[in-house]
């Protein structure tokens, strides 16, 4: 490899890396749509498939990572996109108390990138926020700092875009292997994942209308009337989102609604479902979903408080957000140890959504 080809690989890995690991903006802006790509028949120009509210932008790890993804939500007066926690998990056990609980011993699982460095253990990557490009004259690729986890027994020829850069080998895989005290003893290897958790459309758990379902863009019920109502009652109600009953639209036609319908989901926390429907059933043209969920707006910003209170360098978060939805508070994580979920549980550990980069499998 010449030394222009050199270069050319690390500015495109570094900007592939940068792509993928931008920081988290802040919680919803009401006033303004908030960083979320647009689709030709969406009035509010929101892309279902992507989320760019509570981390990084449209989401798609340039590295694969184990990562959630694609719930379309709508915030009082913007419309905004949230990942849905639908990642598969394990039932508690071993005296667990959270499916995603990690104890040494347990078999884990990661996906993304594996970087090699001569005279240093091969290392796993958590796909966090990195500080800067890496530069030229750099002497390899690296894990962004306090972000490496090392690994034994990876096959580093069976990487998937395997490059060598300085001496430093570097490529993507999926892991399964035990941990213990920090590491994880490799006993699987493969690809890594192409479909990332949260991938499928949000559900609705309202039954269909007699009649079906109206193929309609349901972001146009968002009338000035329905925002000035859920923002009355914060300490009862979530903010609306939208769900995908037959799945996301596989096509799109300039000034037409999608192929498939959307439903306004209203999230009841406190309160009397049938009363907060009749209520809002005269604000709402299109399709609605009134249906029961775990915190309102006003817990949800509580929670997100607490843990922005939390040391995370000490408990490995990553990064929290605000959202939509059953558990409206995101938070990911290194790993879901004990000492972690301790540190949660008085938050409400069962109402958060919960995203560590190192998961169980059974």
């Amino acid at each position: 490899m010449t030394p222009t080809d050199e270069i050319d690989e690390l500015l495109r890995q570094a900007g592939s890396r940068w792509r993928a690991e931008q920081p988290s903006p802040p919680e919803p802006d009401v006033q303004r749509i908030t960083g979320t790509p647009k689709r030709r028949w969406a009035v509010r120009g929101v892309d279902p498939r992507r989320w760019g509210v509570r981390g990084r932008g449209p989401r798609r790890w340039a590295v694969p990572a184990l990562a959630a993804a694609a719930v379309a939500v709508i915030a009082t007066a913007a419309l905004v996109v949230l990942p849905k926690d639908d990642a598969p998990v394990v039932a508690p056990g071993n005296g667990k108390t959270h499916p995603l609980e990690v104890r040494d011993g347990d078999r884990v699982e990661v996906s993304g990138q594996v970087v090699a460095a001569p005279g240093v253990p091969v290392r796993y990557c958590l796909p966090v926020p990195s500080p800067a490009i890496v530069a030229p004259e750099a002497k390899g690729p690296a894990c962004a700092p306090g972000a490496a986890v090392d690994l034994t027994g990876v096959d580093l020829t069976k990487l998937v875009d395997l490059s060598v850069i300085n001496g430093v080998r570097a490529g993507n895989a999926r892991l399964v292997g035990t941990w213990k005290a920090g590491t994880i003893a490799v006993e699987e290897q493969g690809p890594p994942a192409t479909v990332q958790p949260g991938d499928a459309a949000p559900t609705v758990p309202c039954a269909a209308p007699a009649g079906g379902w109206k193929a309609d863009d349901a972001s146009q019920s968002l009338t000035p009337a329905l925002e000035k109502y859920v923002k009355a009652h914060a300490n009862e109600l979530q903010n609306p989102w939208i769900g995908w009953p037959e799945g996301f639209p596989t096509e799109t036609t300039p000034g037409e609604p999608p192929n498939k319908p959307s439903v306004l989901m209203i999230g009841v926390a406190h309160g009397d479902l049938a009363a907060v429907r009749r209520t809002v059933e005269p604000l709402v043209a299109g399709n609605l979903c009134v249906t029961q969920v775990k915190v309102s707006q006003a817990e949800a910003a509580e929670q997100q408080k607490k843990l922005d209170a939390l040391p995370r360098a000490e408990y490995g978060i990553i990064s929290t957000g605000i959202g939509l939805g059953d558990k409206p508070v995101r938070v990911e994580l290194k790993i879901l140890d004990e000492k972690t979920l301790n540190a949660l549980k008085p938050i409400g550990v069962d109402s958060l959504d919960l995203q560590p980069y190192i998961r169980p499998v059974s």
